[in-house]
């Protein structure tokens, strides 16, 4: 009798903490604390590769290579969750087999090579179970993994998240 009652406490805290092990799909303003300045003058976040040619300027978004915020505020809550987010790659290394596992996720094309790298808390520095194909990188994806609230730097930009051990698969829209 006492293994019948043991078992149904364990299957009930097994089942009250799903809800802590969910995914929770996340987009790019919730990675940015509520009381901090807005993102004006970025692009807004987009998946569509349609509407790239006109998010992308040089003439707005001025050098390149100068990150809008290096050090911008995190959301420390998000730290320990296992989180989904959309958005482009940009690799930091290729690896020997011509695939990228280590890259930055931002969350507009062009983030960190043609415009000025988005603030730090609108970067993820990801580093995945499996490498994707360097040709693949054009597309958008989806990054699930336990996100951690530390600041990572790069040669390209600081980025204010970090997901190890991430899935990566393209994003359909």
């Amino acid at each position: 009798m006492h293994y019948l009652a043991a078992l149904t406490t364990a299957c009930t805290l097994a089942f009250c903490a799903l809800p802590a092990m969910a995914v929770e799909e996340l987009s790019w303003g919730d990675l940015v604390p509520a009381d901090a300045r807005g993102l004006d003058g970025m692009p807004q976040p987009s998946h569509d590769l349609s509407t790239l040619a006109d998010t992308l300027s040089d003439e707005e978004f001025g050098d390149p290579a100068v990150q809008l915020e290096p050090a911008a505020p995190v959301v420390t809550t998000l730290d320990g969750r296992s989180v989904k987010l959309p958005g482009y790659i940009v690799p930091l290394g290729i690896d020997a087999d011509g695939s990228v596992s280590e890259f930055l996720l931002v969350p507009y094309f062009g983030a960190c090579v043609h415009v000025p790298p988005p603030p730090s808390n609108q970067i993820v520095h990801v580093r995945s179970k499996e490498g994707i194909p360097l040709a693949e990188l054009y597309q958008p994806f989806w990054v699930t993994g336990a996100m951690q609230v530390e600041y990572v730097e790069s040669d390209l930009a600081n980025a204010g998240y970090q997901i190890a051990d991430a899935r990566v698969e393209p994003y359909s829209y």
